[in-house]
């Protein structure tokens, strides 16, 4: 793929961070192959994840293209998002966005995904769908796991913003590629959970600021977080919102 924007937004991107004194933490970078299709599965915890998450791809000298909701490729934003070559996700209709994902992952590109599709109040990993298995499966390419931390402190659900992040630091960690084959998504998705929550709670452990009394940490570490039960309740009922509203603008 011809990339005009993105190499030069990453070096504005890195040129930023140090100003603003922002620090990061990261492991396992090596795992991303230097060439050929992979997909990248980072946890969600902020609305600028994919911001750093493509920062894990730097060492290995590729750009990932991020699958992300339909929303972000409209307004000012969305001719910056085609430029990276991101993927749109309609989420009423993903097959669309799931066979681009495949295509591109076949071409040998990094694909990154969420696959627990939306922002985790709990701060923990939620349910994940099988989605990121069975395109890395379908394209037989690597599926690796990965989790950023420290994002949450910048921009999140529910809480006030610090969007410039002076001072923060952010944790990268990536975990070896798993190789799954597709023939049961469900457990081998169990095992992507599994590998991701153990990254997530090497990096609450390595982070620089304990997790004790901290409203962005989970509550078994002895954070603030809503706990996974009282997360899925407020997601449940911000769903409901939505629906509410959107029938409201429909019926006029």
């Amino acid at each position: 793929m011809r990339d005009i924007t993105y190499p030069p937004v990453i070096v504005t991107a890195k040129t930023l961070f140090k100003a603003l004194g922002m620090r990061f933490q990261t492991s396992g970078t090596e795992h991303i192959p230097r060439e050929g299709g992979a997909v990248l599965a980072a946890n969600h915890i902020g609305y600028v994840d994919f911001v750093f998450d493509g920062l894990a791809a730097q060492p290995s000298k590729r750009l990932v293209r991020f699958m992300a909701k339909r929303e972000a490729f409209e307004g000012p934003t969305g001719r910056l998002m085609r430029s990276f070559h991101h993927i749109s996700v309609d989420r009423d209709s993903g097959e669309e966005s799931y066979n681009t994902a495949v295509e591109y992952l076949r071409s040998g590109e990094v694909v990154g995904i969420f696959p627990e599709a939306t922002i985790s109040r709990s701060m923990e990993i939620k349910e994940l769908k099988t989605g990121a298995v069975r395109m890395a499966a379908e394209a037989g390419v690597p599926l690796i796991p990965m989790v950023t931390w420290g994002t949450q402190l910048l921009k999140t659900k529910d809480h006030e913003s610090d969007i410039w992040g002076r001072g923060k630091t952010v944790a990268l960690h990536v975990g070896p590629p798993l190789q799954v084959t597709g023939e049961d998504p469900v457990a081998e998705t169990a095992l992507l959970h599994a590998e991701m929550t153990r990254l997530l709670e090497k990096a609450i452990t390595e982070y620089p600021i304990s997790p004790e009394g901290q409203w962005w940490a989970p509550a078994r570490f002895g954070g603030l977080a809503p706990t996974p039960e009282e997360a899925a309740r407020l997601d449940a009922e911000e769903k409901a919102a939505k629906a509410a509203r959107r029938a409201e603008r429909e019926n006029g």
